[in-house]
């Protein structure tokens, strides 16, 4: 667990040191993050946000105390990154349609995971809500991972989600991979790149616990 810690707080020093110890296979590298990230419903907690931040930023070249160099091509990880997202989102739409539903029938304790009743409610949550989720679900962490899944639950036509997961996972790679080519390499930025991620993972989940309190508060109303 520290070393996950480690890896996501310190992703600059980890990447630099990735790009010149892979050289060209770090794009694979950078591809399977992501991929497993949002293809996989167990990996909520792999660093998405953030690696597509540290991407860009390394695709505008950054220099170390030693005088070397590490860079990655734009395009390339614009390209092959978003490719990744969507493919990723396409597994995870595959797995909740396919096994999802055999999953949440298990039983523990004599009683399933989830009751039909829920299950019906996430039918009818997507058919009327799934475009805009697909959407804003990709920059939200953890809920990022869980939307497909629960979308192929809820028998999302797939033609549909298929359209909404490409705008969203092309925005969301494009969105993150520019900020970090932009300003990545700002002072400010550099000499404080732990606090940087971290706002990055604090403004992705503000929407969450807003989302949160707000149904506390309805519930006590």
């Amino acid at each position: 667990m520290n070393s996950i810690l480690d890896f996501f707080l310190h992703l600059d020093s980890h990447l630099f040191t990735m790009i010149i110890d892979y050289g060209v296979w770090i794009y694979a590298i950078l591809f399977a993050f992501i991929f497993i990230e949002t293809g996989l419903v167990v990996m909520p907690f792999l660093p998405g946000d953030s690696l597509l931040f540290a991407a860009g930023t390394f695709c505008a070249g950054v220099v170390n105390d030693a005088g070397q160099t590490a860079e990655l091509n734009l395009y390339i990880v614009l390209i092959s990154l978003a490719v990744a997202a969507i493919l990723g989102d396409s597994l995870n739409y595959y797995l909740g349609k396919t096994v999802g539903l055999k999953v949440l029938a298990w039983k523990v304790f004599g009683r399933t995971l989830v009751s039909e009743k829920h299950i019906d409610k996430t039918r009818n949550f997507y058919a009327k809500h799934g475009p805009k989720t697909i959407i804003l679900a990709r920059y939200v962490p953890v809920v990022r991972t869980f939307a497909p899944f629960v979308a192929g639950i809820g028998e999302m036509h797939f033609g549909k989600f298929i359209r909404y997961n490409v705008i969203g996972g092309i925005s969301w790679v494009l969105l993150l991979v520019l900020v970090g080519y932009f300003f990545g390499n700002l002072d400010f930025v550099k000499n404080n790149f732990e606090l940087v991620i971290l706002g990055i993972v604090i403004l992705s989940i503000t929407p969450m616990i807003i989302e949160f309190i707000k149904s506390k508060t309805r519930k006590k109303e």
